[in-house]
């Protein structure tokens, strides 16, 4: 990335192993609005994934980072924190590669989509040819949010949910960790609790299981709801990384070419 003109900056606390297991919620939290009040700072990035973004959650300052708007970026478990920033303070936040993703395991395919969206301001969904799968016919706009699935059922309730209404949700989910019963207990958690009947739509990522994750989504819904749904496999816990803005309006529609794309512009 310094090969390609840009200047890196690394967090006071962002290799720090307090706990064994990385920083402390504080410290973390720290990194974040210090980052957001940088001046100098054009964007962030997650170093990498992990399992406990919502513990900073108590120590932001949504208030400051509100009047510093700027990009951060990641996947998997940043799921949390993009969706709270977004949910909190109204900016457009990014699910999209993490420093990690970019620098070391990933293709070139993340770094392009990076520059395309965050650099360049560019509105198209993935690249030119990719598949889509209709799942279920439709149209839709809405604000986009989601993320990582596990992440987003946690967020489900509580002082720190996302506000699924009117919304376009996007999910995807690591087999790894996640196999289908599991998402089948997500998904139907998500159901009791009211989420399909508020979204507008759902777009599907990568899911590498022995149950695709479409099929267990349609035997969660079980034909009770109307909405379109579209699968594809450019983005997610894979090599191909699409960016995609929560907190902006975007459109579905299985009948056009591009069957997802973007209706505002998410960067200045």
């Amino acid at each position: 990335m310094e090969t390609s003109g840009f200047k890196i900056k690394f967090a006071q606390n962002a290799l720090v192993n307090t706990l064994g297991y990385g920083a402390t919620a504080r410290q973390k939290a720290q990194d974040i609005n210090e980052m957001f009040k940088d001046k100098q700072v054009k964007a962030i990035f997650c170093i990498s994934g992990g399992f406990s973004s919502n513990t900073t959650f108590d120590y932001l300052d949504y208030d400051m980072i509100k009047v510093n708007p700027k990009i951060i970026c990641g996947f998997s478990d940043s799921t949390s924190l993009l969706n709270v920033i977004y949910r909190k303070t109204g900016l457009c936040t990014f699910h999209g590669p993490t420093f990690k993703a970019l620098t070391s395991w990933q293709t070139k395919y993340g770094y392009d989509e990076v520059m395309k969206r965050l650099y360049e301001g560019g509105l198209q969904l993935g690249q030119v040819g990719e598949e889509y799968k209709i799942v279920k016919e439709g149209t839709a706009k809405g604000v986009l949010v989601g993320g990582n699935l596990s992440l987003v059922n946690e967020m489900v309730s509580g002082s720190y949910s996302i506000d699924f209404t009117d919304k376009i949700l996007f999910l995807e989910e690591l087999f790894l960790e996640t196999p289908p019963a599991l998402v089948s207990n997500y998904l139907y958690h998500m159901r009791q609790n009211g989420v399909f009947d508020k979204i507008k739509g759902i777009w599907l990522g990568n899911y590498d299981g022995s149950s695709s994750i479409e099929q267990i989504l349609i035997d969660t819904l079980e034909g009770q709801y109307k909405f379109p749904i579209i699968k594809s496999d450019n983005f997610g816990h894979i090599d191909k990384k699409t960016v995609i803005p929560i907190g902006i309006q975007a459109k579905i529609d299985t009948k056009a070419e591009n069957k997802i794309e973007l209706l505002e512009d998410c960067v200045e």
